[in-house]
């Protein structure tokens, strides 16, 4: 079995994966415009650096609420929170249609954290764009999650459904399936499950999360 301390070793290793492109960005940026003198290239260089510096930004917020505590929300997270973090990764993405159905105005914070880590595993799906729906619901002490990727190709590896549904060994897991590894856990614990389905142009990953108690109502 994987321990705490390996989860989180995996886990910091994603972190530092995922933040390597967009930081050494900046940096490459910064040197091309200590050197550049032609004011056109330079308005290039500051435009790509506005860029690179966005999508660090929006990566450390979806870190944020999906890895870490999330200090400073209490025992829910509004909904607006996690939509502009998944928006903004969705606008970074590119050629991504989002949709939402959400009608609570918030949701607890460990179903929070379900709901954005499947809604980068179903993003991530969508390497040629497509469109991602994205639904919760809070009905009978539970929180029903569902994330929907459809578009002309789905990439999807099914070692992280494995990761999803508990099925990996300890010696299988790693910083690609950790986040997805940690949901299992979380909803393990909670008394929920998640599942997935994968079909031709269409990817469905689902929650069912009871309610932590004192929330219900």
């Amino acid at each position: 079995m994987t321990s705490q301390t390996d989860l989180a070793a995996l886990m910091c290793s994603r972190l530092c994966h995922d933040m390597l492109s967009p930081v050494g960005a900046l940096s490459n940026g910064l040197e091309l415009l200590a050197d550049e003198r032609d004011p056109e290239m330079r308005a290039r260089c500051v435009e790509l650096l506005e860029q690179s510096a966005k999508i660090s930004t929006d990566k450390l917020k979806f870190f944020r609420l999906a890895f870490g505590a999330a200090g400073g929300f209490g025992d829910a997270v509004p909904v607006e929170e996690v939509q502009e973090v998944i928006a903004a990764l969705a606008s970074d993405a590119k050629r991504v249609e989002l949709n939402w159905a959400i009608a609570s105005s918030s949701l607890p914070k460990p179903a929070a954290k379900v709901l954005l880590n499947l809604s980068q595993i179903a993003l991530d799906a969508l390497v040629r764009g497509g469109t991602l729906d994205i639904g919760a619901e809070r009905l009978g002490g539970n929180v029903e999650i569902v994330a929907r990727a459809t578009g002309s190709r789905i990439a999807f590896d099914e070692t992280i459904g494995s990761a999803l549904q508990g099925d990996l060994h300890s010696a299988e897991i790693s910083s690609r399936t950790a986040a997805a590894h940690m949901i299992a856990l979380l909803a393990d614990e909670m008394g929920g499950g998640l599942q997935y389905q994968l079909s031709e142009g269409a990817l469905v990953l689902g929650a069912v999360l009871p309610e932590p108690e004192g929330m219900i109502g």
